[in-house]
């Protein structure tokens, strides 16, 4: 069995000692550390290569988005950052997918999710809670920049690998990629995974965000 290296930051004591107490009770995970600030977090990252950094977006000294900056140009390995906030509202949302977290989860979330939610980022895919997608493509309503329809970075997608993306960009889960276009859920892995080569990017939050920048889905679509 692959333990989970996990490291939990909060400034809050006690949901982090709550976070880290249930994590590590998962027989596939170990909480290598935990963290008050992004400083803090920076300092036992380098030391201790967590997989996965559980981490508050507002803290003292450094936040979880420049945190995260960090974390995602440092030598490797480089972790994957599932972020926790309290407000599915908040302005850092789409700041902190831009700073490379792979997942963004709301504090109120089951516990069961937070567990899942650790798994799947672990394993290189991209989570986001619904009422945070919704937030993304708010965003994107209000400020995305204009639209290139020919942008050059999608002339290495197939169309197949266009329709998928659009499909993801609109928050479709595999399954239902898969039914809408007729195709095994296995052979949607595929395409999303040779987007993600073909774009240079990391994950399927980044699919979403250059889906919308480019001009392949348009706000509201």
């Amino acid at each position: 069995m692959t333990i989970i290296k996990v490291l939990v930051v909060d400034d809050q004591a006690m949901v982090r000692a709550g976070f880290a107490a249930l994590l590590d009770a998962q027989p596939d995970m170990e909480v290598i550390g935990e963290a008050d600030n992004g400083a803090r977090a920076i300092e036992i990252a380098h030391a201790r290569h967590p997989d996965v950094v559980v981490m508050d977006v507002r803290m003292p000294v450094l936040n979880g988005i420049d945190t995260t900056r960090h974390l995602m140009n440092q030598p490797a390995p480089v972790p994957r950052v599932l972020m926790l906030t309290t407000f599915d509202i908040d302005d850092y949302v789409y700041a902190a997918i831009r700073a490379g977290a792979s997942g963004f989860l709301l504090k109120d979330a089951l516990p069961a999710d937070l567990v899942s939610a650790v798994r799947v980022v672990a394993d290189g895919e991209a989570l986001l809670a619904p009422t945070v997608t919704r937030r993304l493509i708010e965003h994107f309503a209000r400020s995305a920049p204009p639209r290139q329809a020919t942008a050059p970075q999608l002339a290495a997608l197939t169309q197949r690998e266009r329709e998928v993306l659009v499909h993801v960009a609109q928050g479709l889960s595999n399954n239902e990629i898969a039914d809408a276009l007729f195709i095994s859920e296995q052979t949607v892995k595929s395409h999303v995974s040779r987007i993600i080569g073909k774009l240079g990017i990391r994950d399927r939050v980044q699919a979403v965000i250059a889906a919308y920048e480019s001009g392949l889905v348009a706000p509201g679509a």
